[in-house]
């Protein structure tokens, strides 16, 4: 899309405000408060803000109230979805004309309705938690126009992140959301229950750490379908029942619903 005019150094004067306080919110401030100048960030928790305010500079302000929201160049939302909606429409007019963004896999571009002329998606697909590192410059992220002008403004503000920048409209951004749920929030859940099944043995969840290495590093090299193991890709159903019989609860019928659908994908 052309030079980015913010890779120069007028990107440092670039006025960014950051709406949220929580983990993708977090890790996006800290990202660019030396690439361009955060003046503010806002939360409904009024000490959230300023904790993350304090994180980026003496100069960023903080508020808890939409309608002290400083001017900016551009506005990046990173709240709740079902919250978004909401936030947009208590923004005062007078700041409607900058870029606004916001960072969700699966609230449509449409949010921002007919008002904010600029606006749009830069959504990160990425697990991201406030206290654990990662590299930002490896994320991939996905961006959404209101129009070509805005996202080539996206494009550029997006690479100040990452080179790894695609366009993606708000059916095919909420397809690689569900796909993110599954391959991460889902996958997380079941390290959970391991933690729970193996605390209950006094044995630390560090012993898995090696198997979930491996079972991650294998889905570089081959597709997931063809690295599939354990018992159900065996058909193994003595060892399931078996399983089964030590587990209860939700534990339980996680479990099997997992074992059916892998014996009915491999079965012979």
């Amino acid at each position: 899309m052309g030079e980015n005019p913010y890779r120069t150094m007028e990107s440092r004067r670039l006025r960014v405000a950051v709406i949220g306080s929580g983990n993708v919110a977090t890790h996006l401030a800290l990202a660019l408060k030396d690439k361009c100048k955060i003046v503010q960030i806002y939360s409904r928790n009024v000490a959230n803000a300023f904790a993350l305010a304090d994180r980026i500079s003496e100069s960023c302000a903080a508020t808890c109230s939409p309608y002290e929201l400083a001017d900016a160049d551009v506005y990046v939302v990173s709240i709740k979805d079902d919250s978004i909606k909401s936030f947009l429409d208590s923004v005062p007019d007078s700041k409607k004309d900058a870029l606004w963004l916001h960072t969700s896999g699966s609230v449509p571009r449409s949010v921002f309705g007919s008002s904010f002329k600029n606006s749009g998606v830069l959504y990160p697909l990425q697990t991201f938690s406030k206290d654990v590192e990662l590299r930002i410059d490896e994320v991939s992220f996905f961006i959404e126009g209101s129009d070509e002008p805005a996202a080539q403004k996206i494009s550029s503000f997006a690479h100040l992140l990452s080179d790894n920048v695609y366009e993606a409209d708000s059916g095919l951004r909420k397809k690689l959301h569900i796909a993110a749920v599954f391959a991460c929030n889902f996958t997380n859940y079941m390290y959970s229950i391991a933690d729970g099944v193996l605390a209950k043995n006094d044995i630390p969840f560090s012993v898995l750490i090696p198997l979930i290495k491996e079972t991650t590093r294998k889905i570089t090299v081959a597709p997931p379908g063809k690295s599939q193991t354990g018992p159900a890709y065996r058909g193994d159903t003595g060892i399931i029942a078996s399983h089964l019989s030590m587990l209860s609860g939700t534990d339980k019928e996680i479990y099997e619903l997992l074992s059916n659908a892998i014996l009915k994908c491999y079965s012979k």
